[in-house]
């Protein structure tokens, strides 16, 4: 199964950068605040419900070794949960993993400037799951970023109707966690 989800995720950052795209820089700069757009998902995640979900903005800092550190909070069923992980730089472009490398991250240049889209391979509780993200630099949602997203989806293999808008939030609210 893990092959197969592979095999997806490759042959879709083959076909993203077959596009009419500049070649994209080896080391972009991914530093600062991103806002997560739109997530898609090859199935559900137990206790996720991401129809619920609002996210805050994530910051990215690169480390040293090229690794990401990304910092955001998600408010789950009226609780804020806040989410550090560290991308660790693969010898693969644009591969980074995470978690001891129970999951793998691919970070792909979106057709529209400062967007990008994020493929994750999870393996939760024995589970996989690829999970697709857009993020952006500002919080407007673009429909030209959002129509490259779904065609990525598409080309991924995953259903486009499984395209999710998070609500977006600058902080938690009060009476949460």
């Amino acid at each position: 199964m893990k092959t197969l989800i592979l095999c997806l995720v490759l042959g879709l950052v083959a076909a993203l950068q077959s596009q009419a795209l500049p070649a994209p820089e080896e080391n972009i700069d991914l530093t600062g605040m991103w806002y997560l757009k739109a997530t898609a998902s090859d199935k559900e995640i137990p206790g996720l419900d991401l129809r619920s979900m609002s996210v805050t903005p994530m910051t990215i800092k690169t480390l040293e070794g090229g690794n990401l550190q990304v910092n955001f909070t998600v408010l789950i069923e009226g609780r804020c949960k806040k989410i550090n992980i560290v991308l660790e730089k693969t010898d693969v472009p644009k591969k980074y993993t995470a978690y001891g490398g129970t999951q793998e991250v691919y970070i792909v240049p979106s057709a529209v400037v400062d967007h990008f889209l994020f493929f994750w391979i999870n393996n939760i509780q024995g589970e996989h799951y690829l999970i697709a993200k857009l993020v952006g630099r500002d919080r407007d949602l673009h429909q030209e970023a959002l129509k490259d997203f779904q065609n990525a989806v598409k080309a991924g293999g995953l259903n486009t109707e499984s395209i999710l808008i998070p609500r977006q939030s600058e902080t938690c609210p009060l009476g949460s966690d």
